[in-house]
């Protein structure tokens, strides 16, 4: 493959926030105040189940980043007005005990609301949403349960960990910290390999703490590496990394990236799963490559080691290149979503081959990681 230049990296990754603006804005237009979460045909608004409400948070996400990348302009004010209109609807849910996707709802919306304007009661909301988090915690086990039972941890908990992690920060509170960084240890030791690929479930026995086995509801099978859950792991110990430099944790990123670096086709975008039947491996799920890159933008920053951190860096834009060349929705003017190729839940049959509304947040935040400020 030609390697793009820098200015014309730049233009690509422009070109694509303007494409993504004009979705967002169509979903704002089309389908107001209704908060999407996959396609079906290309299109956000059908009658086929969302299964949990974890992706509320994405859109406004988005809009926060248009209106911070715009700011001093007539458009940026916009976008500002329409992530408040599509944040606030979310402030209840910091007391949302159903889910253990808060830090999805609240970090990708709130948190960039306040950090743009400093205000105390929007961080209020997320130091709630935090200690709402913490709830989920099991003594026995040292695991956050997942929303399926008292006895599941998944690997997806890793991405929303963060948010007890900020609560413990801003509060000073020793016991949450101790709750999340439990949480991350036991995730590490029972659901990523020696090889640094991933589980998405660990089961446990709940008289006794004990772990069991790993299993799955998303992967082909509970031994097998499903690669949205790969990336959520790198990504999310990243993220733990720099919430307390315990050096165990990037570590473990850096583990995952190097598997999903090793085990990806040449042109960075994965198969749903790795180990899929060969049948079942043409079927790629972009999202999973979306959130890659974010996780290798982060981990760019975090390496101690310059060399990997170059590597992290470049690997992430040629992501980026590809989706951009060969995963836009441009074309097709009937597409609703910006990036094709995600997939959702491929058990159900839901969102497969489809636009989701994480990989289309994902996307733009490391677009947004790769053209700075």
């Amino acid at each position: 493959m030609i390697e793009l230049t820098a200015e014309s990296d730049a233009k690509l990754f422009e070109d694509a926030l303007e494409l993504a603006r004009r979705q967002v804005r169509g979903v704002i237009e089309q389908h107001p105040d209704f908060y999407p979460m996959y396609t079906r045909e290309g299109r956000w608004k059908h009658d086929l189940p969302a299964w949990t409400h974890w992706c509320d948070g994405f859109l406004p996400g988005m809009m926060w980043i248009f209106a911070r990348r715009l700011a001093g302009t007539a458009e940026g004010e916009w976008w500002g007005q329409q992530a408040i209109r599509y944040s606030k609807p979310l402030e209840a849910r910091q007391f949302d005990r159903e889910v253990h996707d808060l830090g999805f709802i609240f970090m990708s919306s709130y948190y960039r609301w306040y950090s743009l304007t400093g205000e105390a009661a929007l961080n209020d909301v997320l130091i709630q949403a935090g200690r709402t988090m913490g709830l989920r915690f099991k003594e026995k086990g040292e695991y956050l349960r997942s929303f399926v039972s008292d006895d599941s941890l998944f690997i997806d908990i890793m991405m929303n960990v963060g948010i007890i992690f900020y609560a413990a920060a801003q509060t000073g509170d020793e016991q949450l910290r101790d709750v999340a960084m439990r949480h991350s240890l036991t995730t590490r030791r029972v659901l990523v390999r020696g090889d640094g690929s991933t589980a998405h479930e660990g089961l446990f026995d709940l008289e006794t703490g004990e772990f069991l086995r790993q299993s799955t509801h998303q992967g082909w099978r509970g031994d097998s590496c499903w690669s949205r859950g790969l990336t959520w792991a790198l990504y999310g110990f990243g993220t733990v990394y720099g919430y307390t430099r315990d050096p165990r944790f990037l570590a473990t990123a850096e583990a995952c990236a190097d598997y999903y670096i090793t085990h990806t086709p040449a042109d960075g975008v994965p198969p749903w799963d790795y180990d899929a039947p060969a049948e079942g491996r043409s079927l790629v799920d972009t999202s999973a490559a979306a959130i890659a890159a974010c996780g290798l933008l982060q981990l760019q920053t975090q390496s101690r080691d310059p060399v990997k951190a170059h590597f992290y860096g470049q690997t992430a834009r040629h992501i980026l290149r590809t989706l951009c060349t060969k995963y836009l929705a441009k074309s097709e003017p009937a597409w609703e979503g910006i990036l094709k190729g995600g997939v959702y839940h491929i058990h159900k049959g839901l969102g497969v081959a489809e636009s989701v509304m994480w990989g289309e947040h994902f996307f733009v935040e490391a677009l947004d990681r790769a053209l700075g400020a």
